[in-house]
C-alpha cells in the first residue's frame, strides 16, 4: 500500500495513508463472453429457501466471532479454515442495487461447530445453505451468524452458499479513512486494506485465513471486469482476428502485426458481459479486487515467461499503457532476482480513474488511483507480491513485514533508476533525530492509529538497510530469499523473521531488532 505523495501519513495524504497461454490472457480485452462452467459456482441450494427457514437447526458450540486482532476489532472468525471462495457477481454501477452475488465458500471445521460466523456489512442476505440444506441466519453489526441443520464435526469439509445483494458502501474509518468499494465515473474500484472485503462479499475477513478464489463476473455491455489471477480462455472472434497478444517482455506489438493489438476500443467490444477469473494461490481477503470500467488492456509475458496483464483507464491523461505494461514486467523480473522466484501465476497492474490518493497491492494485480504512473510506487506494490501477499500477516501488528520490506524495495528501484541511493534515503531520515513519527512509534507494534504511519514504512525500510549493513550483502539477500521460500503461501509474525535472520547470518541479532522495532528513540549506529 502506498500514497500517491509517497509519504505514508494517514491523516495528511489522501483518504488512506498507507495503501500503498497468451490466448487466455487476451480475455481481459473484452467485456467478457467466456463460456460458463458448472463448478465451483453452480449449486442448487443457492436457489433455495428464505433467509430464516423453518426446520432443524443444530445445537451446541459456536466458533469464535473474531480473530482476536486488536488492530481490527471484530474482524475475522474462528472454528473453521476457508479453502476457497467462489464469487458469482453481477455488478451494475449506478444501479438500484449495484451488486447481486452468490458466494460459495468451501471450508474445513477446525472444531465442532453448531454455529459459525462470517463477516458481512450492509448487504441483504436472501438465503443461506450449508452442505445443500437450508441454514438459519441472523445479523448483528458486521456479523452473519449461520446455524446449519446439523452440527459440523471437527475436520469436516463443508460448503456454505449465500445469496446476497445490495450496494456496497466504502468503509469510513475515523483513523484509516475511506476505502473499499469506491465508485468511479464508469464503474467501481475496489481496494480493501485492511477491513473492506466484507463490504462486498461474506468472508472470514482477516489475513490469517487465506484461500483460493474464483470469480464469475457479469457487467453491463461496454464495460470490462478485471479481477485477481488469470481469466479463462477467450473465445474466437476477437476484433482483429484471433486472440491479441503482445510480445515477450510485455511491450510493443506482434511481429508484422497491428499496432497496439491488445487494445480493443470500447465501441468495438463484444456485447457479452461475463468473465471468469481464477486465483490459484492462497490469498488474503483484503487483497481481493474486482474493478469495473472502460480499460485499455495489454497482455504478454516477462522476459522469463511470467504472464503480465495490464489495464489503464483511457481517460487518464499522461498515463501510457505501454509504458506501464513494460514497467510491470521489468520490476517483476528484477524483484525475482533479489527476492526469489515470483510466487504467483501472473503479474501486472491496473490504473483507474478512481478519486483516491493511494495504491494497493491486490494479489497479482496491484490497483492504482487516478494520480498517475509513478515507477517507485509500482516497485513498492509489486514488491508486496512477495512481502505481504505470498508471505502474509498473522496479525496486523506486524504490518512492517509488508510495508517496511516494500519501502526498502521502493528505495532500491529509485537507486537503480538514477534517483537517491539507499544510503541517501537512510541518511536523510536518520539525521532527523527529533522526528517523532519515526522514533516515538515502535515499528513492530505501532498501534492501530499508526499501523500505516511513517514508522512502519520508513523506519521499517531503514531496519532492513541497517540489517544489510550489519550482516553483509550475501547474508542479507540470502535472508530475504530464505524468508520468501520458507513462508511462501503462508502467514508469519516478526519473531519468525528474526529467527530466519539469525539462523542464516549466524549472528545474535536480538538486541539489533529490539532497538529498531520495539524501542522508542533513534537506534545507535
Amino acid at each position: 500500500m502506498h500514497t500517491a505523495a509517497g509519504t505514508p501519513s494517514p491523516r495528511q495524504h489522501g483518504p488512506r495513508a498507507a495503501i500503498r497461454g497468451a490466448a487466455g490472457l487476451a480475455a481481459v480485452a473484452l467485456a467478457g463472453s467466456l463460456t460458463a462452467c458448472q463448478s465451483p459456482f453452480d449449486d442448487g441450494s443457492a436457489k433455495g429457501p428464505s433467509a430464516s427457514p423453518e426446520g432443524p437447526a443444530a445445537t451446541g458450540p459456536a466458533g469464535p466471532t473474531s480473530a482476536g486482532d486488536q488492530y481490527v476489532p471484530g474482524d475475522g472468525n474462528g472454528g473453521y479454515d476457508v479453502q476457497n471462495y467462489a464469487l458469482k457477481l453481477t455488478i451494475t454501477p449506478g444501479g438500484a442495487k449495484e451488486l447481486d452475488g452468490t458466494a460459495t465458500i468451501t471450508a474445513t471445521a477446525t472444531e465442532r461447530l453448531a454455529r459459525f460466523n462470517l463477516d458481512l456489512t450492509g448487504l441483504e442476505v436472501a438465503s443461506v445453505a450449508v452442505d445443500g440444506a437450508p441454514a438459519r441466519q441472523q445479523r448483528g453489526g458486521s456479523e452473519l451468524e449461520i446455524t446449519p441443520a446439523k452440527a459440523l464435526e471437527k475436520g469436516a469439509k463443508f460448503t456454505t452458499v449465500i445469496r446476497y445483494s445490495g450496494t456496497p458502501r466504502p468503509v469510513a474509518d475515523p483513523i484509516l479513512g475511506k476505502y473499499g468499494w469506491v465508485r468511479t465515473s464508469d464503474g467501481v474500484f475496489v481496494a480493501c486494506q485492511p477491513s473492506g472485503a466484507h463490504t462486498w462479499f461474506p468472508s472470514n475477513d482477516h489475513p490469517s485465513d487465506k484461500a483460493t478464489f474464483d470469480f464469475e463476473i457479469t457487467v453491463p455491455a461496454g464495460l470490462t471486469a478485471i479481477a485477481n489471477g488469470e481469466p479463462d480462455t477467450a473465445p474466437s472472434g476477437t476484433p482483429g482476428g484471433g486472440a491479441p497478444t503482445t510480445g515477450p517482455g510485455g511491450g510493443g506489438g506482434q511481429p508484422g502485426g497491428t499496432e497496439n493489438p491488445s487494445v480493443v476500443p470500447v465501441g468495438n467490444r463484444m456485447l457479452a458481459t461475463t468473465s471468469k477469473w481464477h486465483v490459484k494461490e492462497p490469498m488474503a481477503t483484503y487483497l481481493a479486487t474486482v474493478d469495473v470500467g472502460r480499460f485499455n488492456v495489454r497482455t504478454g509475458r516477462t522476459a522469463n515467461g511470467i504472464p503480465v496483464i495490464t489495464a489503464v483507464d483511457p481517460t487518464l491523461a499522461g498515463v501510457n499503457v505501454d509504458t506501464f505494461h513494460k514497467l510491470n514486467g521489468q520490476v517483476t523480473e528484477e524483484w525475482a532476482k533479489l527476492f526469489g522466484p515470483y510466487p504467483f501465476s501472473s503479474t501486472g497492474g491496473l490504473i483507474d480513474n478512481a478519486g483516491v490518493g493511494f495504491a494497493l497491492e491486490a494479489q497479482t494485480r496491484p490497483v492504482y488511483g487516478a494520480f498517475g504512473l509513478e515507477p517507485t510506487i509500482v516497485a513498492h506494490e509489486l514488491a508486496h507480491q512477495w512481502f505481504g501477499d505470498s508471505v502474509s500477516l498473522k496479525r496486523w501488528q506486524d504490518i512492517w513485514l509488508n510495508e517496511g520490506f516494500a519501502t526498502y524495495a521502493e528505495w532500491t528501484w529509485d537507486e537503480r533508476t538514477g534517483g537517491q541511493s539507499l544510503q541517501e534515503h537512510f541518511d536523510e531520515l536518520y539525521r532527523n533525530g527529533s522526528n517523532g513519527e519515526l522514533w516515538d512509534v515502535p515499528t513492530g507494534n505501532p498501534g492501530r492509529g499508526q499501523m500505516f504511519g511513517r514508522s512502519v514504512y520508513d523506519r521499517g525500510g531503514m531496519t532492513l538497510y541497517a540489517l544489510r549493513k550489519k550482516v553483509g550483502d550475501d547474508a542479507f539477500f540470502k535472508i530475504l530469499q530464505t524468508w520468501t521460500k520458507e513462508k511462501r503461501d503462508s502467514n508469519a509474525v516478526t519473531s519468525e523473521f528474526i529467527a530466519v535472520a539469525k539462523r542464516v547470518s549466524g549472528k545474535d541479532l536480538d538486541a539489533f531488532f529490539d532497538a529498531w522495532l520495539y524501542q522508542r528513540g533513534r537506534p545507535a549506529l
